[in-house]
């Protein structure tokens, strides 16, 4: 007989367990089968986590950038556990509805950052993101242009891990023993200043990333390009903000060679960068937008995809000739993924944490400067609204990166759990991340940043121990 979980609760037994069982995402397999994970956690409440040995941990990526509204919030389990009892389960398929699904789609609706006609409703954002490119497609095969299938995204960019969004992700971490991604995905220049824009100002920055775009689309022939999708700012990919007017003019070549702009708004929507959509911030004129994260503060699984007047008419024209729209999941428009999104946006809406996300956005860009600006082993802060990175490099200038196998901002992030602060050492760069609950205060603001800053000034000192690193 299986022991009841309950009375499994010793520290070790549960890593040990979860060593032996969990086939565990992005994690170094061979390593975690010898060691097993480092702690188990077992509540959350506010900004804060605590694991089984009664230690807790300031939660300064909000979960994986989603959980914007805080753990324990009582009022989401309320609303979860009513609509379990009322209606746990409804399919979305053949026209049934259900009365919550229904509300949440003209809410969003209503706040979506352009005038969108339609969401669609998914579970996660990379089945989101997988669905906006059979969109796309269905797009245009409908309207008689069946060669436009290619999709453009860009390096660094963070899309999901599917099959196709994986391809679109522009990490080679996420295409490595992959086969990805398929020859249909393209990828042009990130806006990322550091390593592609060094010394320049934004119009010439901004000049030299259309110029690579236009070089791409005239290579590929844009009469096989259905569309191009971007994060507002780019979250796993480094937290890179491209410079002002960028949105704007990839929109301009966009519009000129017929091509779909898609927006993933699964970071930045929802209040992440002191605006409820993330376009909304940065001049972002999208034609679909993929929603996830935050519309549930990941209390619940649901994604969305919001679709525009012009596309959702040429799709409805579509099923003259193709018949039944043959796509869905599921657990499509799911009714407690629902409730919480409702319960969860009505949190956001009364606690004004789109405002208090522009305003301790703010304060903590100040703290990071304060803390990182003097520290030689800092390239770039950067940030947009509560969301922040501090990129470690070996030379400051010109820019040099450190060698990967050193895992720098690994080591950081770790010692900064050990020490009670939880960062995130992105991939394919030394680069720490900070993206809190909406709800954190100044003083845990205080405490994220010192606690990072400290861990960073451990790993210098260990670095020269070794010699491999010298101011």
């Amino acid at each position: 007989m299986v022991p009841k979980s309950s009375a499994r609760t010793d520290a070790s037994d549960l890593a040990d367990i979860d060593r032996r069982y969990a086939f565990h995402p992005f994690t170094g397999l061979a390593e975690h089968e010898k060691s097993g994970p480092a702690t188990v956690m077992v509540r959350g409440e506010g900004v804060w986590l605590h694991d089984n040995r009664d230690r807790r941990y300031l939660d300064g990526m909000a979960g994986l950038w989603c959980v914007n509204v805080g753990y324990g919030r009582r009022e989401i389990g309320e609303a979860m556990h009513s609509q379990a009892i009322t209606l746990p389960y409804c399919h979305a398929f053949s026209s049934q509805c259900s009365d919550i699904p229904t509300l949440l789609a003209e809410r969003i609706i209503q706040m979506a950052p352009v005038p969108m006609s339609k969401v669609f409703f998914g579970n996660s954002g990379s089945d989101a993101n997988d669905t906006q490119v059979k969109l796309v497609w269905y797009y245009n095969n409908s309207r008689g242009k069946p060669l436009k299938k290619k999709i453009i995204s860009r390096q660094r960019g963070y899309h999901g891990v599917t099959i196709m969004s994986g391809g679109m992700t522009g990490l080679s971490g996420i295409h490595s023993g992959f086969d990805l991604p398929l020859s249909f995905v393209k990828h042009t220049t990130a806006p990322h200043r550091l390593w592609e824009g060094f010394g320049l100002g934004d119009s010439d920055f901004v000049a030299k990333l259309v110029s690579d775009l236009e070089r791409l689309i005239e290579k590929e022939g844009a009469e096989t390009i259905g569309a191009m999708i971007v994060e507002p700012v780019m979250g796993a990919g480094g937290v890179i903000v491209p410079p002002a007017g960028y949105h704007e003019a990839i929109r301009q070549v966009l519009d000129h060679h017929d091509i779909l702009l898609i927006a993933d708004e699964v970071i930045c929507g929802f209040g992440r960068l002191g605006h409820m959509f993330g376009s909304q911030a940065v001049g972002l004129q999208p034609d679909l937008v993929t929603i996830a994260k935050g519309v549930t503060s990941a209390y619940f699984p649901l994604s969305g995809c919001l679709v525009s007047e012009k596309v959702w008419r040429t799709i409805v024209d579509g099923g003259k000739k193709y018949g039944v729209f043959g796509h869905g999941y599921t657990y499509s428009a799911h009714p407690i993924g629902a409730a919480v999104a409702m319960a969860n946006l009505d949190i956001v809406d009364k606690e004004n944490l789109v405002a208090a996300a522009a305003s301790k956005g703010a304060y903590m860009h100040e703290q990071l400067r304060a803390a990182f600006a003097d520290h030689p082993m800092v390239g770039e802060i950067r940030g947009f609204g509560l969301i922040g990175a501090v990129e470690l490099v070996s030379r400051q200038d010109p820019p040099l990166a450190f060698d990967p196998k050193l895992g720098v901002a690994g080591r950081v992030a770790k010692k900064a759990m050990q020490n009670g602060v939880i960062t995130r050492a992105l991939p394919s760069a030394d680069t720490l991340a900070f993206s809190p609950p909406l709800i954190v205060s100044t003083s845990e603001i205080d405490t994220l940043v010192s606690g990072v800053r400290d861990a960073l000034d451990e790993v210098q000192e260990q670095l020269g121990s070794e010699g491999v690193w010298q101011p």
